[in-house]
Parts: C-alpha cells; structure tokens; sequence
C-alpha cells in the first residue's frame, strides 16, 4: 500500500489547458524529443488546443507512427489545418500528401498549387520541392527556367539540396553555359551542409583530380546519411571503380543494404 501511494505522488501533476496554450516553440520541440508515447499525448493536447506548431508536429507523428499507430489520413488533416491557418510549412506538408499520396489520393497539381503558396511565403522546403515538379513537368508544365529560380530562392537561404541541384544545372549547362567552377563551389557548400548528393558529387570531384583519399572521405560522409535507394546505386558505380578502397567501400554498403 505505502509502495504504491509513493508511486502515486511521485507521479508528475496533469498539465492544465493554459499552461499547454502558453507553451512555447522550443517548449514542444523538446517534448517532441521525449519518449514518443509521452510526447503523443502532450503534443496532440496542444493541436487540439490551437497551437499551430503543435498541429504541425502532430501531424508528422501521425505520419511517422512515433508513439501512437500511423495514421496518415489523420497526419493529413492535422497539416492542413495548420495550412489553412496560413501556415507555410502546413501548406508544404499538405503538399507533400498529395504529391506522394500520403492520406490522400496523390494529386500531383494540387500538391505543386500547395507548393507554391508555401514558396511565395519564402519556405525554402517548398521552394525546393515546386522547383522538382517545375524541372520533372510533375502536374504542372515543365519550366526549367522558373525551377532554376525557385532552386536560387531556396539556395540563398543555404537550402543545401537546393545548392546541389543548382550545382548541376551549373555543371551540365541546363539553362545557361557550363560553369564548372561555380557548380563545384555549390557542391562544396552543399556538402559541408550535409547533402549526401552533394558529398558523392565532391567525392566524384575529388577521383576526376586524382585524389582518391578525398574522394574516399566525401564518400564515406554521403554513405553515412544516404537513402536506401542513393546508397544502391552508389554501391554499383562505387564497385565498378579499379581502387580497392573503392570497392571496399561498395561491399560495406551493400552489406550494411542486406
């Protein structure tokens, strides 16, 4: 009995709706680092309560399954609340939905109609992700002139995605002469931002100037945070290299891909 009402005031005390309405960004970024059943419930309290970073941070809990069931139909709603409070990355998010079906059928003209809302409010995410649909022609016209500038908008505020692919609009001439040296400069920027393409792009940099332990040190830090399917096909181009290293690096990947 004493064991279990100890238990009981070492319980921390609910949190009422004021405190949850006062919290503050930094606040619900923390608690979105806490457990995840924890932070479900604290953080779905302060959606419901109207706070729009709350709705947001719901919303991809929802999409990520991170203490509570996935539910993405439901991660969906929460994003386009937040969108219809005018929020960017709201808008950004509820793009992402459609553009890759997510809780909704994939709609690849609302989500760059999304996308661009979002990007004329200066979110660089956004920027970055109608200037894909803009150079794919994905449910809208393909324009590479209009993506190269929402790719700059999102590059001057050091979007290092978008540093790459300016990069390679730089390096492959799309849209103006080659200039290799400005591209590498973006690949560089990028690179030390984290990009993983960008890091295989200086590695590949590195071999074309015959530094092979540069390039091997960009590819390790591109093997280190690359996606599933980037790290595939690094694997193959990295095998087919005549550096041992090289090839080492390869069967490491592929064995980590197993």
């Amino acid at each position: 009995m004493l064991r279990r009402r100890a238990t009981r005031l070492a319980s921390p005390p609910p949190v009422s709706l004021a405190e949850i309405r006062a919290a503050s960004a930094e606040q619900l970024q923390a608690a979105f680092a806490g457990p995840p059943e924890e932070a479900a419930r604290w953080i779905a309290a302060a959606a419901r309560a109207g706070l729009l970073q709350a709705q947001l941070l719901y919303g991809q809990i929802l999409l990520d399954g991170r203490g509570v069931p996935m539910d993405r139909a439901a991660a969906y709603a929460w994003f386009r609340t937040a969108a219809e409070a005018g929020s960017p990355e709201g808008l950004n998010m509820a793009g992402r939905c459609h553009e890759l079906g997510w809780g909704v059928p994939a709609d690849l003209t609302r989500a760059a109609a999304l996308y661009r809302a979002a990007a004329e409010k200066g979110l660089d995410w956004a920027q970055y992700n109608l200037a894909l649909l803009l150079a794919r022609g994905s449910g809208v016209p393909q324009d590479r002139a209009e993506a190269l500038h929402w790719f700059r908008r999102a590059a001057a505020q050091g979007h290092a995605k978008s540093l790459t692919v300016l990069g390679r609009f730089l390096e492959e001439g799309w849209e103006g002469p080659p200039d290799p040296q400005a591209a590498f400069a973006l690949y560089a920027r990028a690179a030390e931002a984290g990009d993983f393409r960008a890091q295989f792009n200086m590695g590949t940099l590195a071999l074309a100037e015959g530094d092979a332990e540069a390039a091997l040190r960009w590819f390790r830090r591109a093997a280190e945070g690359g996606s599933p399917g980037f790290l595939g096909s690094m694997a193959a181009r990295l095998a087919e290299r005549p550096e041992p290293v090289l090839r080492e690096l390869a069967e490491e990947i592929r064995s980590r891909l197993r």
